[in-house]
C-alpha cells in the first residue's frame, strides 16, 4: 500500500469515526431524554400505549377470545415487534404498544377491531341486501337495508374473513396501459367453492358481492364473470398505500368477537429510566475496558480494533434508530452477542498474524496471511448465526423477531468492521512506517493441555448438572404445580390499579412501593406502569388468592394512604401467548436444522454438524437448569436469553472446529491416535481466542448484572451463565464429542 492511500484510508476512517460517534451520542442523548431522532425503546424501558377493549359478544369461547388476540397481535406487529397482547378478566383485552405516546392517534390508526363478511346483493326473496346511501360521508357510500344478523341467518353473507387465505396489494393495468392498484384476495378451498357459486350467480344478472368490514363497507365490486379459482380482484384504491391498508385489514379482519374501545391510556416505563441509564453506562465502562485490554494485549492491532469498536457500537445505534427498531432488553442481548462476535473475529484475525509472525514472516505478509487464514472462521461463524437470526425473523414474533433485527444488524456491521475497517486501518498503520514486530507482537508457546484426556469427567459434569436441572424441575413441579418460577408474561398473574392521589416516579415506585408489595405477595417480579396525566399506578404481579389481594389492598391503604375505594384487581392472561411461544420453539429447531446442513455442507462431516448442534443443546439445558434450580424468574428474558446462548456457542463451537478442519487436511494420518493430536493441537492453538472472547463478552453482561436494576439482573445471570456454558462445552464438550463419534464410527467400519 503506497503512503498516499494509506493516509486517505486513515483520514476517511478517522471521518465516519466522528460522523458516527457525534451522531451515535446525539441518538443516546435523545433516547434518555426522548427528544427527536431517539431509537424507539420498548414497553419496559419507554412506555408506551395501553389500550382495553370490551367484549361484546356475549358467552365467548376461551378459543374464541385467543383466536381474537392472535389477531390483534398480527395488528399490533405493523407498529413494532415488542406489542403485548393479554386477556384482562373474563371479558377485556389490552393491547400494549411501545413508542408511541398519542393514544387517540393509534386509536385511528388501529382502528375498532372488527369482522370481515362477503355480502351478496340480493337475499333468497330477491331483495336487496344493501343499497346506495347518497347522504353517506364514508368513501364507499352504501348502508345495509337489514341488520348484520339478519343477514348471516338468512344466508346473504357467503363468507367472512376466516375465509380469506391471503390479500396482497399489488398493481394491474386498466384499459389505458396505466398501472391501477388493487388488492388480489385468495380464499381457503372450501371458501373457494363456496365463492365460485355466488359469482356465477352474480355474474348472470350483473350484480355486486360487497365486502363490508366492522360497520361500514370497504368495497362494492361488481362480477362480471365467475370466478371459480378460489381468486378475486378488488380495485377501486386511491393508490398503493390505500390498496395496502385495504388488504391488511382483509388480512386481518377476521375477528370472531366484536369489541368496544372501553379505554386507552399512555403509561409509563416498566423498568423506569434508571434502567435505561445504567445499561448505557455499563455499555460505555464496557466497551472501554475492552478497548484498554485488546490495545495492551495486542498492541498496535489492538488500536485499530478499539477504533472498529467504536464504529460499530454507534453504527449499530445509528442503524436501529434509522430503521425505527423497537429496542428493548432482548434487543439489548442482540447487540451484546454482536459485540463479542465483533471482538471475537478481530481475536482470531490477530492470533493468526502473530503465529505468523512467530515463524518468521514478514509483518506484511503476516497481515495478509493472517486474514486469509482467518476468514474462513469468521464468515462461517457469522454465516451459522446469521442464519439463525434470518430463520428467528421469519418465524418468530414478538421479542424473537425483535431480537433477530438487533442481531442480524450486529452481524453484518461487526464484519464490517472486524474484515474490512481494522484490516485497511490496520495495513494503513503499516505503510505510515509503524513496520516493526514489536508493534504487532508474536505468538508465544504455551503448554500444551490434554483436553481430550479426561472427557469423560467434561461429559459427566455436564450430564450432573442437566440432571440435577431436570430433578429440580420434577421436584417443583410435584410441590408446587410449575417446574419452573414462571413470570406474569408465561403464567399470567394479578393486575391491581390504585390511585395513590401522588405522583410517582417508576425509580421512585422501584424504591419504595415494590419491596412492600413483595412481601405481601412472595413475588419479586412485581411490574409496575404510571398513567400520563393521573396519579394511578398499575401493579401486576402472580395470581393472587383472595387473602392476599385483601393483605395488599390494607397495605396499601396503610403505608401510602390510597382510598379502598380506588383499588380495582383483575386476573390477567399471559403476554407471551401460546402461539408466540409455538413460534419461538419452531424458529429456534429450524435454525439449527439450517445450521446442521450449513456445518455439514461447509466441512463436509456430519460428524461435526451433530456435535455442534449438540453442544447448543447442551448449553441450553444448562441455561434451563439454572433457571429451575435458582428459581429465576420465567419472563420474556427466557426466550432473548436461550437466543443469545444459541448463537454464541454456535460461533464459539465453529471456530475450533475450523481449526480441526485445517489441522486434518494437514495431518500425515488419519487414525484415531493422529484424531487425537490434532483435537488437542485445535484446542490449544484456539484456547487464547476462546479465554479472551468469552472475557469481553462475559464482561459487558457482568456490568449490566453490577449496574442494572433487578429486572435487568435477572436477565444478566442466565445470560452469564450461558455464556459461561457456550465457553465450557466449546472447549471440553463438542470437540470430545467430534472425537467420539469420528473414532466409534470408524471402529463400527471396521
Amino acid at each position: 500500500m503506497r503512503k498516499n492511500k494509506a493516509i486517505a484510508i486513515i483520514l476517511a476512517v478517522v471521518v465516519l469515526l466522528a460522523g458516527l460517534s457525534v451522531y451515535g451520542v446525539n441518538v443516546l442523548n435523545a433516547t434518555t431524554s426522548k427528544g427527536d431522532k431517539s431509537i424507539t425503546l420498548g414497553l419496559d424501558l419507554s412506555g408506551g400505549v395501553s389500550i382495553t377493549y370490551q367484549i361484546m359478544t356475549e358467552n365467548p369461547t376461551q378459543t374464541e377470545i385467543n383466536d381474537t388476540i392472535a389477531k390483534l397481535e398480527e395488528r399490533a406487529e405493523n407498529y413494532s415487534t415488542e406489542y403485548a397482547v393479554y386477556q384482562v378478566g373474563e371479558d377485556r383485552i389490552t393491547v400494549e404498544i411501545p413508542g408511541v405516546f398519542d393514544a387517540n392517534a393509534v386509536l385511528e390508526e388501529l382502528g375498532s377491531p372488527g369482522a370481515l363478511y362477503f355480502i351478496t346483493a340480493k337475499n333468497a326473496d330477491g331483495k336487496e341486501n344493501y343499497s346506495y346511501d347518497a347522504t353517506s360521508e364514508e368513501d364507499i357510500p352504501y348502508k345495509l337495508n337489514y341488520k348484520l344478523e339478519e343477514l348471516m341467518e338468512n344466508g346473504s353473507v357467503i363468507l367472512t374473513g376466516n375465509d380469506v387465505k391471503s390479500a396482497e396489494a399489488g398493481y394491474i393495468q386498466d384499459q389505458y396501459g396505466a398501472n391501477s392498484p388493487i388488492v388480489s384476495i385468495s380464499f381457503t378451498d372450501d371458501a373457494a367453492k363456496i365463492f365460485g357459486e355466488a359469482t356465477t350467480e352474480a355474474a348472470k344478472t350483473g350484480d355486486t358481492i360487497a365486502i363490508y368490514y366492522n360497520d361500514h363497507f370497504i368495497s362494492v365490486p361488481r362480477v362480471e364473470e365467475a370466478i371459480n379459482n378460489g381468486e378475486c380482484v378488488v380495485s377501486g384504491s386511491s393508490d398503493y398505500e390505500e390498496a395496502d391498508e385495504l388488504a391488511t385489514f382483509i388480512r386481518i379482519g377476521a375477528i370472531s368477537l366484536k369489541l368496544e374501545e372501553l379505554e386507552s391510556n399512555v403509561v409509563g416505563a416498566q423498568l423506569g429510566s434508571q434502567a435505561l441509564e445504567n445499561s448505557v453506562l455499563a455499555a460505555g465502562i464496557g466497551l472501554l475496558l475492552i478497548m484498554i485490554f485488546m490495545i495492551a494485549v495486542y498492541r498496535l492491532p489492538g488500536v485499530a480494533s478499539a477504533i472498529a469498536l467504536i464504529i460499530y457500537i454507534f453504527g449499530t445505534v445509528t442503524i436501529v434508530q434509522l430503521l425505527g427498531i423497537t429496542l428493548t432488553l432482548p434487543g439489548i442481548a442482540g447487540i451484546i452477542l454482536g459485540i463479542g462476535m465483533a471482538v471475537d473475529a478481530n481475536v482470531v484475525t490477530f492470533a493468526r498474524i502473530r503465529e505468523e509472525i512467530a515463524i518468521g514472516t514478514t509483518v506484511s505478509m503476516s497481515i495478509k496471511n493472517g486474514y486469509k487464514k482467518a476468514m474462513s472462521a469468521i464468515v462461517d461463524g457469522n454465516v451459522t448465526t446469521f442464519i439463525a437470526a434470518v430463520v428467528l425473523m421469519i418465524l418468530g414474533s414478538g421479542t424473537v423477531k425483535g431480537f433477530a433485527y438487533t442481531l442480524m444488524i450486529s452481524i453484518l456491521i461487526s464484519m464490517l468492521t472486524a474484515l474490512v475497517i481494522t484490516k485497511y486501518f490496520l495495513q494503513a498503520l503499516y505503510a505510515m512506517g509503524l513496520k516493526d514486530k514489536k508493534f504487532y507482537g508474536a505468538a508465544k508457546e504455551i503448554k500444551t493441555i490434554d483436553f481430550l484426556k479426561h472427557r469423560k469427567v467434561w461429559f459427566a459434569i455436564s450430564l450432573a448438572i442437566i440432571v440435577a436441572g431436570i430433578a429440580g424441575m420434577a421436584f417443583h413441579g410435584a410441590t408446587s404445580g410449575k417446574a419452573f418460577n414462571y413470570g406474569i408474561e408465561f403464567a399470567g398473574g394479578t393486575s391491581t390499579t390504585a390511585d395513590f392521589e401522588k405522583t410517582y416516579t417508576i425509580d421512585e415506585i422501584e424504591k419504595n412501593i415494590i419491596p412492600q408489595v413483595s412481601k405481601i405477595t412472595g413475588d419479586s417480579a412485581v411490574q409496575a406502569t404510571t398513567v400520563d396525566d393521573s396519579t394511578n399506578i398499575v401493579l401486576k404481579t402472580k395470581t393472587l388468592s383472595l387473602e392476599e389481594r385483601e393483605a395488599l389492598n390494607a397495605m396499601l391503604v396503610k403505608e401510602f394512604g390510597v382510598e379502598e375505594s380506588t383499588i380495582t384487581s383483575q386476573s390477567i392472561s399471559s403476554t407471551v401467548s401460546s402461539e408466540m411461544r409455538k413460534d419461538a420453539i419452531v424458529a429456534v429447531v429450524v435454525a439449527c436444522f439450517f445450521m446442521l446442513i450449513y456445518i455439514r455442507l461447509r466441512f463436509k462431516d456430519l460428524r461435526f454438524a451433530t456435535s455442534a448442534i449438540c453442544a447448543l443443546v447442551h448449553d441450553v439445558l444448562i441455561v434451563l437448569a439454572a433457571y429451575a434450580l435458582i428459581r429465576i424468574t420465567v419472563g420474556n428474558t427466557l426466550i432473548a436469553c436461550v437466543l443469545t446462548v444459541v448463537g454464541y456457542s454456535i460461533n464459539n463451537t465453529i471456530v475450533v472446529f475450523d481449526r480441526i478442519r485445517e489441522n486434518l487436511y494437514t495431518a500425515k494420518k488419519q487414525t484415531p491416535e493422529a484424531w487425537y493430536e490434532v483435537a488437542n493441537q485445535s484446542l490449544n492453538q484456539t484456547l487464547t481466542r476462546s479465554m479472551y472472547t468469552s472475557f469481553t463478552t462475559v464482561l459487558m453482561v457482568v456490568l449490566l448484572y453490577i449496574l442494572g436494576v433487578p429486572a435487568i439482573k435477572e436477565f444478566a445471570l442466565p445470560l452469564l451463565i450461558g455464556m459461561l456454558a457456550g465457553t465450557y462445552s466449546s472447549l471440553l464438550i463438542a470437540t470430545q464429542l467430534w472425537y467420539e463419534m469420528k473414532v466409534r464410527i470408524k471402529a463400527k467400519a471396521e
